[in-house]
């Protein structure tokens, strides 16, 4: 299992970054090799993705999520990994982006991909992407789901 965590700094308050997070949709606009993403219902997404010429399928479940600070998610079929996104206000008009994700690569393509920093290289050029995304969007999200999902075994009383 290797651990990648990566950041950016978005020129966009902390409200508009987090809600273009959750439109999960949009993930194929600035993901490289990410298809399509379907979402099912209010945690679990079905995800089409492309390495080394290869389509995978898989599902996964938002663990955790809370408005302007945190999503979380786990693979439930396909290649094993989990993860969470942050969203950190830096001031009125700058948000901080941090991904870390715990990935066990699946297969020889995806091992030596690891082994060589291709993963880690990805996943940060999937947040310029994000940050290049919504920057050029004048602060405007193409949606938002402002919904809590506790993380399992936390109380909501």
């Amino acid at each position: 299992m290797s651990t990648i965590t990566k950041s950016v700094d978005v020129d966009a308050d902390v409200t508009t970054v987090y809600n273009q997070w959750t439109q999960f949709a949009d993930f194929p606009r600035f993901m490289e090799g990410v298809d399509h993403i379907e979402q099912r219902d209010a945690t679990h997404t079905h995800w089409t993705v492309s390495v080394a010429g290869v389509t995978r399928e898989f599902d996964a479940t938002i663990t955790e999520q809370n408005p302007d600070e945190r999503v979380a998610w786990k693979s439930d079929s396909g290649p094993d990994h989990a993860g969470v996104v942050t969203v950190h206000r830096l001031d009125d008009t700058s948000t901080r982006v941090t991904v870390q994700m715990d990935v066990d690569p699946e297969g020889f393509v995806e091992n030596v991909a690891d082994k060589l920093g291709i993963l880690d290289r990805r996943v940060q050029g999937d947040l310029d992407r994000f940050k290049t995304f919504i920057e050029t969007r004048d602060g405007h999200e193409t949606g938002a789901w402002r919904g809590d999902v506790d993380r399992p075994g936390q109380r909501t009383d």
